[in-house]
């Protein structure tokens, strides 16, 4: 392999996914994942008969797992119909800048092709201008909302 490339998760990749999900949530200032993460995505992807989730990861030539794209299968009420919800997109720092992320959106949005899904939807921090330029200049158009989380109980 002599250019990056992004494609689908291992099992072997899985520990290194968790690893950059922790660097994720540290960049957005958010709690680190619980853990035992790698594992817990073992059963999304490996371990369902039917896997929703789809786990990308961007690899250099020397075989280093440099960041990752989560995607899966959601619904809109207000469009009666499905589209494919990007849940996380990170590349570490360092490999910023050098196409990583435009490769990484464009299997993306080749998966939403794949399972027949109109649209790619997700969101970013408000204060994370990086990402939101990357995002304008794919041509994604961008909305204000907030979001939210409720824990539920036992």
């Amino acid at each position: 392999m002599t250019a990056p490339v992004v494609r689908h998760a291992e099992r072997a990749d899985l520990p290194r996914v968790a690893e950059l999900a922790a660097r994720h949530a540290e960049y957005e200032k958010a709690a680190p994942p619980a853990p035992g993460l790698a594992e817990r995505l073992a059963v999304l992807l490996f371990d369902t008969p039917a896997p929703r989730l789809r786990c990308l990861v961007a690899e250099l030539p020397g075989g280093e797992v440099v960041g990752y794209a989560t995607c899966a299968p959601e619904l809109s009420t207000w469009d009666g119909r499905e589209y494919l919800h990007l849940d996380c997109l990170f590349l570490a720092p360092g490999h910023r800048g050098l196409g990583l992320g435009a490769l990484l959106m464009n299997a993306v949005t080749e998966q939403a092709r794949t399972l027949g899904l109109p649209e790619v939807q997700w969101q970013t921090p408000a204060w994370n201008q990086g990402a939101i330029r990357f995002y304008d200049r794919l041509g994604a158009r961008g909305q204000d909302k907030r979001r939210f989380s409720l824990p539920v109980g036992p």
